[in-house]
């Protein structure tokens, strides 16, 4: 029977670059917030959704959960020298401006803010409408 191999691989570990200008994608949908901190070329350098900072179910679409997600992101981040940040907003959740806020109150500071929420083109058929 042959040996056993054994795994002498060690995980790999990206080294902390200071990166003192970013960017802070926030996506918000009805259901959740998620923030992507990334450094300009695009690579993320931290991230928080309203899941991943403590909250479960309809509770994760509410502009509390986005400020805290986003406070989150932005501390990570700041571990890695960010003190600036472009901030590009996307979709239609609750909790955008609350996210922004929270950004800034975390200690970045925000250079510009941009709407990148997709329009269709007639695409797809819309969900229903509700009928509570």
């Amino acid at each position: 029977m042959a040996a056993a191999k054994q795994a002498s691989r060690k995980p790999r570990r990206r080294d902390r670059k200071s990166v003192p200008v970013g960017q802070a994608h926030i996506k918000s949908t009805f259901n959740n917030t998620i923030i992507s901190i990334t450094d300009p070329s695009g690579a993320v350098l931290s991230w928080a959704s309203g899941g991943d900072v403590g909250f479960k179910g309809s509770r994760k679409s509410t502009p509390y959960a986005a400020g805290m997600a986003a406070e989150s992101a932005a501390r990570k981040a700041m571990e890695h020298g960010l003190k600036k940040v472009d901030v590009f907003v996307k979709g239609p959740g609750s909790g955008r401006e609350t996210a922004i806020r929270s950004l800034q109150s975390a200690g970045l500071e925000v250079g510009s803010i941009t709407d990148v929420t997709p329009q269709a083109h007639n695409g797809v058929r819309p969900p229903k409408r509700r009928r509570v």
